[in-house]
């Protein structure tokens, strides 16, 4: 990892001088939707133990099981995600671009802005298109599971998959910006 990646993702500034609040209060946005994501996995592997143990006990599965854990599952993956672009804990091809990054640190700012952008396009594309979905499964009263058994509304998840997806986009942006800042300190 470089060192201006660590200092984007520090909440104090170089010099040991406090980040400015809108900056710690972004932090703390994306640790608090990761935080949440973690508490998600605590109750999938709550639900997966107690489908394990009825199909041992029962001989059939509890409802909601398989709907609700795709769902959940997807929904802990996008509240996770920007805290893991902020880490820079993406999936790279490290062995190329660290030495590029030791032999060119301006050209290989640019290429993690580049990466940057189109992350942050892509991740803005989903959860822009994710606005439809989620108005669709409130005009349809869409739901999982079997009525008069269990059901949930999907919504909320959608909700939640949404918020993930912005924010991991906004990430984005902010590290894109950081890079361009590398590139336009670099030149003077």
């Amino acid at each position: 990892m470089s060192h201006s990646r660590t200092q984007a993702a520090s909440p104090e500034q170089p010099g040991g001088a406090a980040a400015h609040p809108l900056e710690r209060g972004w932090h703390f946005l994306v640790e608090a939707l990761a935080a949440a994501g973690t508490v998600l996995i605590g109750i999938l592997m709550v639900i997966i133990c107690a489908d394990i143990v009825a199909r041992n006990a029962m001989g059939a599965s509890l409802p909601l099981i398989s709907e609700g854990g795709a769902l959940l599952l997807v929904t802990l993956v996008a509240l996770q995600l920007a805290a893991t672009v902020r880490a820079n804990r993406l999936a790279r091809t490290e062995v190329v671009l660290a030495p590029f990054t030791r032999a060119f640190p301006r050209a290989s700012a640019g290429l993690n802005g580049l990466f940057d952008l189109v992350g942050a396009v892509v991740l803005g594309s989903i959860a822009w298109s994710s606005l439809r979905i989620i108005e669709k499964d409130i005009a349809a009263a869409e739901f999982i599971g079997i009525t008069g058994i269990a059901t949930l509304p999907t919504w909320p998840f959608r909700v939640l998959i949404l918020a993930g997806f912005a924010v991991a986009a906004v990430e984005f942006i902010v590290r894109a910006a950081t890079a361009l800042r590398i590139i336009i300190a670099g030149r003077k």
